[in-house]
């Protein structure tokens, strides 16, 4: 059976970039959760305003889907996932599905994000992400890594652990 993996964490913290690399690198689909976004949610997003719960519980519905759809495949997902509830709600809807927290300092989040051009995810909203974050607590099915390498070697890291698993 494939993997179902969300690779998650705060804006900068390259959940698209470190989950296109693992998907190619396990052989199945990659999907982008901000592809799933509502087109309110992106606009109010760009306009630099966080999300609310209410705005985010379709979209995580949809992630759920999405990973259940690809059961056959796998599928690595991009998506921030921020708070325990977030994961849970994806779980509701596919419970096979493994988390993977990019974790990395405030200093080099905002050195990737001053990097980054044309994204919807405005550099401001880091603050509030951090403040939601919850890390993976006891019993949530997940790895953490350190952004603190070269987008390979965090892919190597990942496989790594899952492989420990």
């Amino acid at each position: 059976m494939q993997p179902l993996l969300v690779v998650m964490g705060v804006t900068g913290s390259g959940k698209s970039t470190v989950g296109e690399l693992l998907a190619a690198s396990l052989g199945i689909p990659f999907a982008d959760a901000d592809g799933l976004h509502s087109v309110a949610n992106v606009q109010k997003m760009a306009a630099g305003h966080p999300l609310t719960d209410d705005d985010r519980w379709p979209w995580l519905h949809r992630v759920g889907e999405e990973l259940r759809v690809h059961k056959s495949t796998g599928l690595v997902m991009a998506c921030s996932a921020l708070k325990r509830v977030y994961r849970d709600a994806i779980l509701a809807v596919e419970p096979g599905t493994t988390f993977v927290l990019l974790d990395g300092s405030r200093d080099l989040l905002e050195r990737r994000l001053s990097q980054r051009h044309g994204h919807f995810m405005p550099q401001s909203l880091l603050d509030s992400q951090l403040d939601i974050l919850e890390p993976l607590g006891s019993g949530e099915s997940g790895i953490t890594v350190s952004i603190d390498a070269t987008p390979n070697e965090i892919v190597d890291g990942i496989r790594s652990k899952l492989a420990a698993l």
